[in-house]
């Protein structure tokens, strides 16, 4: 899978297998088509036949080489593990869902177990966990209670001017 990785790097290389996908040719039939040597045509060609994408064949004086698809096969198997098909589409329409359902959630005013400020944090238990976010429209929910209300007297704060 290696060879064939390097083999299809090369955009000469490339553009030589989308020739052959048309059918056989020598390797003067390539190189004219190109603005390079016709030496690195043949180095080009023994690259993707060392790779098993090309395969070569005597006939006469000539020699063709005709497109091997077969070793692209375990390539795009191994790429296809990481496409959108897969698991990033799966993952996306999570996350869709769930971006959907929040906003629904935070319209109805239903609070979400994932909102509640976690013990520990810094957030007050009177503000949104997430103030900027669609629906809380800047404003903080006002205590029910006193301002104060934590079950002993306020202390008065002493004046330092």
């Amino acid at each position: 899978m290696d060879e064939v990785a390097a083999a299809i790097a090369d955009p000469i290389r490339r553009a030589i297998l989308e020739m052959l996908r048309d059918g056989r040719l020598t390797a003067g039939e390539i190189a004219g088509r190109f603005d390079v040597s016709r030496p690195a045509i043949s180095r080009h060609l023994r690259v993707l036949r060392e790779s098993g994408l090309v395969r070569d064949e005597l006939s006469g004086r000539r020699r063709y080489y005709e497109l091997d698809a077969a070793p692209l096969g375990e390539l795009a198997g191994w790429i296809a593990r990481f496409g959108v098909a897969g698991v990033w589409e799966q993952r996306l329409d999570a996350l869709a869902t769930e971006v959907h359902r929040t906003k629904r959630d935070r319209v109805r005013g239903t609070p979400r177990a994932d909102d509640q400020p976690r013990a520990g944090s810094a957030q007050s238990a009177d503000s949104p966990a997430n103030p900027t976010a669609p629906g809380v429209q800047g404003t903080r929910a006002k205590p029910a209670g006193p301002k104060h209300d934590s079950g002993r007297p306020a202390t008065p704060r002493k004046n330092t001017a």
